[in-house]
């Protein structure tokens, strides 16, 4: 194939930055242009040599490129994207781009579901590795295993992260519909991005058709514990191997009764004698016969899901068990999943992506299982859509509640929402207070880290939930409590 020159308008995004590496290891020219590009990924664009300019101008387009890729977060007004559609320079997503560049004639192994796509990508991508299959892929976050967000191969084998957000703005439909996949995972489905999706039905909706992308000659990897993949797993084309947690009551989103690949209504793949601590250890059985036994540094019952969906799916692709188990034991992470920033004085500072109520109570969860008997001070920033709208608050209090003590930080442009929708912090706290947790509402970063460092005391697990930069928190927090 001939090499083009491609220019991603959007280029310091994580998707498209990984993106871009990936083109550039196909052998195509790429540039790409964006407003505030910081480290990591202008580290990372540095270090490919890719070449990018600091904000939006016509110029940039000058060499014309062959293809622009326009970045989901661009819209009409942006000085390029006029440009290019006065000039009829050929355009298509980031999305799209995927598909044709480096899907098309690969076998597809699709990761979709409200919560866990990143970790569980990572994770199969890691286990594929190591069973021999050296996959490439694309994820949304840096697996730590491999330092990387993406990588190109010569496998036939592309394991890609389906995001169910928009693909571009004259793009609307979910990204995960360009992917043609082959194996696909749905870990579970709950309704999220509601800036995107009107309500509930149009989002199952989205999952419904990507369900129904995969071949007849395809497997779709079903959630057995979250009843909307149960319901949607009923219409699909592909045989259905089907996972969930049984065994354990009151962990996580709980049992499921439902139609499965089998004759009955238990998943085809699930989870018993589990234990957590510092590692998690469980033993995996399949369609009523014992698999193996696994033990793994990952923490919490969507770990346990997750780690069941990957053997499932590594077991479609006919990998050897032991290898996968291999994998297993020596995972390491994605970042900002239960990435632990730093100890100070016994007092552990984790930073987290969780925002959706039920991956906050799940993060949670997971640290009082991993940290048993430690206090779990939970600070959160209600950044997502999703986390600042009113209809969720007592989702939230509910979610929050697993720790002892909360923070909860000032919305995220409250400009976007009106006093009939937006999330009232004050009644979250009084909510939380009355149900006997301490917690307080701080809006500013530097006062959060005044307030916790001044009460935090050894042997503290700090949880800090955002699914942004959340200030600089992090650090900020290590240096106070450090003194």
């Amino acid at each position: 194939m001939a090499a083009k020159h491609y220019h991603l308008l959007g280029i310091g995004g994580t998707a498209m930055g990984s993106l871009a590496g990936l083109l550039r290891a196909a052998g195509h020219r790429v540039t790409g242009s964006d407003e505030g590009v910081y480290p990591p990924m202008s580290t990372l664009l540095d270090s490919l040599g890719i070449r990018f300019s600091e904000g939006y101008s016509p110029a940039n387009l000058n060499p014309r490129p062959d293809i622009v890729v326009v970045g989901n977060a661009i819209s009409r007004g942006n000085p390029e994207l006029e440009y290019l559609l006065n000039e009829k320079i050929l355009y298509t997503s980031a999305a799209a781009t995927i598909k044709e560049e480096f899907i098309r004639g690969r076998k597809s192994v699709a990761v979709a579901g409200t919560h866990g796509k990143t970790s569980t990508t990572s994770l199969l991508a890691w286990i594929l590795d190591t069973a021999g299959f050296n996959p490439s892929f694309l994820i949304g976050g840096v697996a730590e295993n491999f330092g990387t967000s993406f990588r190109l191969t010569d496998s036939d084998l592309f394991v890609i992260e389906a995001d169910e957000y928009d693909t571009a703005y004259f793009d609307k439909g979910p990204k995960m519909w360009h992917y043609l996949p082959d194996i696909a995972i749905v870990n579970n489905i709950e309704f999220d991005h509601a800036d995107i999706y009107r309500d509930e039905t149009a989002y199952l909706w989205a999952f419904s058709r990507f369900i129904n992308l995969i071949p007849s000659n395809g497997r779709l990897i079903a959630g057995w514990d979250s009843p909307h993949v149960v319901a949607l797993a009923g219409k699909s084309f592909a045989p259905v191997e089907s996972f969930g947690f049984e065994g354990i009551d009151g962990i996580g989103m709980g049992r499921v009764d439902g139609r499965g690949s089998g004759n009955d209504n238990h998943p085809r793949w699930s989870a018993s004698n589990v234990t957590f601590g510092e590692l998690t250890r469980f033993t995996v059985m399949h369609a009523g016969q014992v698999w193996g036994d696994v033990e793994t540094p990952l923490a919490g019952a969507f770990s346990v899901r997750n780690c069941l969906a990957v053997i499932a799916a590594a077991s479609a692709l006919d990998a050897d068990p032991e290898k996968v188990r291999e994998g297993l034991r020596t995972y390491l992470s994605v970042r900002r999943r239960m990435e632990v920033r730093g100890t100070v004085n016994d007092i552990v500072v984790i930073d987290d992506f969780a925002h959706h109520p039920t991956a906050v109570r799940e993060t949670l969860m997971a640290a009082r299982q991993k940290y048993a008997n430690r206090r779990v001070v939970a600070i959160f920033e209600p950044r997502s859509y999703t986390a600042q709208r009113r209809e969720f608050e007592e989702d939230y209090a509910a979610a929050l509640g697993v720790a002892d003590d909360i923070v909860l930080a000032g919305l995220f442009h409250p400009e976007r929402y009106d006093a009939t929708t937006a999330m009232r912090p004050e009644h979250l706290i009084d909510t939380l207070t009355k149900a006997g947790r301490t917690a307080a509402y701080i809006p500013a970063v530097e006062d959060i880290v005044a307030h916790v460092s001044a009460n935090a005391r050894p042997g503290d697990v700090i949880m800090v939930m955002s699914n942004g930069g959340f200030g600089g928190i992090h650090d900020k927090l290590l240096s106070a409590l450090a003194g």
